[in-house]
C-alpha cells in the first residue's frame, strides 16, 4: 500500500511540473509571479489565444459534422469520415480571409 501511495504522489508531482511550469520555475528561482510579471503574463496570454483558437476550430468542426451524415460505426468508414471532415475543415480555413 505504501508503494502505491508513493507512486501516486510521484505521478502527481510529475503532472504538476508538466502542467504548471511557470509556477514551479518561480518557486525554484525564488521569484514570485508578482515580482516577475514578464515571466508569468505572456504564458497566460498564449494559453488564452490557444484556447480561443481551439474553441473556434471545435465549433467549425461541429458545424461541418452537423451538415454531413451521421458518424458511421464501422472503423474504416470512421477513418474516411474523419478524413472528409478534416478536408472540409482545411478548405474552410483556407477560404477565410487573413486578418
Amino acid at each position: 500500500m505504501f508503494e502505491v501511495t508513493l507512486l501516486l504522489l510521484t505521478m502527481l508531482l510529475i503532472a504538476a511540473f508538466a502542467f504548471l511550469p511557470a509556477a514551479f520555475s518561480a518557486l525554484f528561482s525564488g521569484k514570485s509571479c508578482q515580482q516577475s510579471d514578464t515571466a508569468c503574463v505572456p504564458e497566460l496570454e498564449v494559453q488564452e489565444d490557444a484556447a480561443a483558437s481551439q474553441t473556434f476550430l471545435a465549433h467549425l468542426q461541429s458545424e461541418i459534422e452537423a451538415a454531413l451524415f451521421p458518424r458511421p460505426t464501422d472503423s474504416i468508414l470512421q477513418r474516411h469520415y474523419d478524413a472528409l471532415v478534416n478536408a472540409e475543415l482545411e478548405n474552410r480555413l483556407a477560404a477565410m480571409p487573413d486578418s
